[in-house]
């Protein structure tokens, strides 16, 4: 029988120590089916096909591009033209064609379903969710998951009509009948990572789902999210599940956003899961054994501590899946200010990841690329804020050294892999019975002007974590 109850207090939770790598990696328990070994043996060799792919790519790049480096190294300086050229297009191009040689490739695994799903726990971290908490519990409330679940809403402080929504929801909304729900209310405002380590020690479970406070979790989401976990090799220790956009009808800003998460986001998730490599489980919606949790202390308190925990999880030797057809809806930052603060953030927890895991640079892993690759996103963003985007406008007076017709070279690759991109992503959403919303101003938007807003505002992100600025949990 579905229970509410109102539990308001604080509660104090001990740091966890730290495990051996064979905490983090053990089963417990858990029954599913494994993925054929003859996928599993084909991924090097998809992975080098990837990767000469790309290179020969980055060849022919470099070869088009000798005109364009003799031309700006003869108004700058040679060094300065290579480096800049290199981080404008070869390294961009070899991450694009290497990501669209990995979809060409990629066949995602059979989900099997359990002849009994395990109980979850579900932790809903919330702080100032009056406009969306109520949604978020109703989808929790209309899952179609066979087994039992409990659902804990952790209300951080907030000091708006949060925990007074929380209550009315629970009280009316039908959740099932194996199901509990909770809110657990906490008068000071603690932080993301700890009030999510507050509601891992009052979990019943062992395996903890996070969900945040503005999202709307797709009728079989948290089922395929499980089914996933327990389909996937047995060292996986989290599924991230795949986050779309709720909002995109609000303005231009939120229409793009729905474009990077549908093609950007969940093109690179697909690509890191292929080779086993998927390097966040992110906070808006994903699965984790309690053990690999614990194994590394929990949430770390920073403002990237979903990066951080699933880099300490790999780095304790665990996997980190994607279920793609785990769908969940999220709010994206409707004003400039919103979504400045949030790419920040973003950016801030990359390095901090870096920071806390820098040894993952160095593991014999496929995913150790992905590691790398990541390593490429400062210098690019800084050669593209400070170097690209004065080339644009020096373009815009007749001055084409460093943005000219070489720069369009990389537009067919783009255009193959939008569409490529777009047909995998409408088939998932076709499959669950979704339609993919005209949104033809926000697509334009994001392929040619997003990276203007994007780019900067992670520099500045960089630039706070490098000059130590304080750390918020505030709008997303």
């Amino acid at each position: 029988m579905t229970t509410t109850e109102i539990v308001e207090r604080d509660v104090a939770v001990a740091p966890a120590p730290l495990a051996g790598a064979e905490a983090c990696v053990g089963r417990e328990g858990a029954r599913g089916a494994r993925p054929r070994t003859g996928r599993i043996h084909t991924i090097p060799i998809k992975f080098t096909g990837a990767l000469l792919l790309a290179i020969a790519w980055t060849g022919f790049s470099v070869w088009l591009s000798i005109p364009w480096l003799r031309d700006l190294s003869s108004v700058t300086a040679p060094v300065f033209a290579a480096v800049s050229i290199a981080f404008i297009a070869y390294v961009p191009g070899f991450m694009n064609a290497f990501l669209f040689a990995t979809l060409v490739f990629d066949r995602r695994p059979h989900r099997i379903r359990p002849v009994q799903y395990p109980p979850v726990s579900i932790l809903v971290a919330a702080f100032n969710e009056a406009s969306a908490i109520a949604d978020t519990l109703k989808s929790l409330a209309l899952q179609d998951y066979p087994g039992e679940f409990e659902v804990l809403v952790l209300d951080d402080g907030s000091v708006d009509a949060t925990a007074d929504i929380v209550r009315s929801a629970l009280a009316t909304l039908p959740f099932p009948a194996q199901s509990r729900a909770q809110l657990v209310r906490y008068p000071h405002n603690a932080g993301k990572a700890a009030v999510l380590n507050r509601g891992l020690a009052l979990a019943q479970h062992d395996l903890i789902v996070t969900v945040d406070g503005d999202s709307w979790i797709h009728a079989d989401g948290l089922r395929h999210l499980v089914e996933r976990l327990m389909s996937d090799p047995p060292e996986t220790q989290a599924v991230a599940g795949s986050v779309m956009v709720r909002n995109s009808r609000i303005n231009l800003l939120t229409k793009s956003q729905e474009w990077d998460y549908f093609h950007g986001i969940a093109a690179v998730k697909r690509m890191q899961s292929m080779f086993h490599g998927t390097l966040v489980a992110q906070g808006a919606f994903s699965i984790y054994r309690r053990g690999a949790l614990e194994a590394v202390g929990g949430w770390p308190p920073c403002v990237g501590e979903d990066i951080v925990v699933s880099w300490g999880i790999l780095k304790l030797e665990g996997r980190i899946g994607y279920a793609e057809d785990a769908l969940c809806f999220t709010n994206a930052p409707t004003s400039l200010r919103q979504f400045a603060r949030q790419r920040q953030r973003w950016s801030r927890g990359l390095m901090e990841a870096f920071k806390a895991h820098k040894e993952l640079l160095f593991r014999r892993h496929l995913r150790t690329v992905f590691i790398w690759w990541n390593l490429c996103f400062p210098p690019m963003d800084v050669v593209y804020t400070f170097v690209f985007i004065p080339g644009l406008i020096l373009a815009a007076f007749g001055q084409f050294y460093i943005v000219g017709p070489a720069t369009l070279a990389i537009l067919p690759l783009a255009v193959a892999w939008n569409l490529f991109i777009f047909r995998i992503q409408r088939r998932t959403f076709a499959r669950e019975h979704l339609a993919v919303r005209r949104n033809i101003g926000g697509f334009l938007f994001y392929a040619f002007a997003y990276n203007l807003l994007v780019q900067p505002v992670s520099v500045l992100g960089y630039a706070s974590e490098v000059m130590g600025l304080r750390k918020t949990w505030g709008t997303k």
